[in-house]
């Protein structure tokens, strides 16, 4: 894929206001994770929308230099609370959802490396919020941010479509990995709390959210290992979604009526795929020594993998096997037609300018390849 070219003339506009939005712009929005990397482009969304009244909820340690950045002279009188607490804390969460009007989860445990860990602050930290918006009946919807890695892909043919309809994995666990395992658990909780109590919720699924402040290639082209990079991902498309692009499809997700109890995915127009990305990565950042594995034997590697990792009752943490192959390395294709046509999406942040911004801030921090 080439870099789309951005003529001078063109501006990247912001979103077209829709006409009604379930809440009004006095009316209070909780983000959680509101420092992070998606959650402060989500906090400026909402100003950009007209929306006054933002509670930031950070941990205490948590620097929220980011939120103050991105603020900065788009508040138009807007109030910008930062609530210092832990979601751990069932007396910080009912707190922070007091008068609360619309809730934005994004806080989680993404770099967990126990299953413990991520359980503990992504689960339960879910559950402590959705009990406290049991208690507070203003509430109009709770919009909890998911992932693509919850999908298993396993038993869909190879290149056809992923999309909403797909099936999730039943047993995450079997993934050997942490993140999905908790993902998985947590749409099925804010899922049970909407069933049960009658909260109003809305999931969404980003791909790889890239950008400035995550450099990171994308583990669906490959990974450094053995001392070397090795290029997993062929022709398959990456499914990417520029953090932008993605902040914005959130806050449609919180504002837009008539969308209860959907799910969303989240990624960008003009996908490239992963010998595309990685080449335009080379030229624009820096070039290093990569090694191109074909499908075949990548498969057959998770496979022997997996079988030893069994065989030895996990002396080698099953790091690699077959369905993580198939979530992350099977050809497959993608795609954003239900956001723009239930949430009337249109992508921020046009595909060619994305990844300028973004290969400079890889250039920024050198990264190793």
């Amino acid at each position: 894929m080439r870099t789309p070219e951005i003529s001078r003339e063109q501006r990247i506009m912001g979103p077209t206001e829709p006409a009604d939005f379930i809440i009004c712009p006095d009316d209070l929005i909780l983000i959680t994770g509101a420092a992070g990397f998606i959650g402060s482009r989500v906090v400026a969304s909402l100003l950009r929308y007209g929306f006054r009244n933002l509670r930031c909820f950070a941990r205490h340690h948590c620097q929220v230099d980011r939120v103050g950045v991105l603020t900065r002279g788009r508040c138009d009188g807007a109030r910008v609370e930062v609530f210092r607490g832990n979601l751990l804390s069932r007396e910080d969460c009912d707190a922070a959802a007091q008068n609360v009007a619309l809730i934005v989860h994004l806080a989680a445990s993404r770099g967990a490396a126990s299953f413990p860990d991520a359980f503990l602050n992504s689960v339960v930290t879910t559950r402590n919020l959705l009990e406290a918006c049991v208690q507070h009946p203003r509430l109009r919807r709770f919009v909890s941010i998911s992932s693509f890695t919850v999908y298993t892909n396993r038993q869909k043919c190879h290149g056809r479509l992923l999309d909403e309809s797909c099936p999730i994995e039943r047993h995450p666990e079997l993934r050997g990995d942490a993140y999905c395992f908790a993902k998985v658990r947590q749409d099925e909780i804010v899922a049970d709390y909407g069933k049960r109590f009658g909260i109003p919720y809305v999931l969404v699924r980003p791909g790889y959210v890239y950008g400035p402040g995550n450099e990171a290639i994308p583990g669906r082209v490959g990974i450094a290992t053995f001392g070397l990079f090795l290029h997993l991902g062929g022709a398959n498309t990456v499914p990417l979604t520029y953090v932008d692009n993605c902040a914005e499809a959130i806050a449609l997700a919180g504002l837009t009526r008539n969308v209860d109890g959907e799910v969303f995915n989240v990624v960008d127009d003009d996908l490239p795929s992963s010998r595309q990305f990685l080449r335009l990565y080379k030229q624009n950042v820096g070039r290093f020594t990569s090694l191109y594995v074909p499908h075949f034997v990548s498969y057959a590697f998770s496979y022997l993998w997996e079988r030893y990792s069994t065989w030895s009752q996990g002396q080698l943490p099953p790091v690699f096997n077959r369905r993580q192959w198939h979530a992350y390395w099977k050809k497959t294709q993608f795609s954003n037609g239900k956001l723009k046509t239930r949430l009337g999406w249109t992508q921020r942040v046009p595909t060619g300018e994305a990844f300028r911004r973004y290969f400079r801030a890889c250039r920024d921090v050198k990264p190793d390849a």
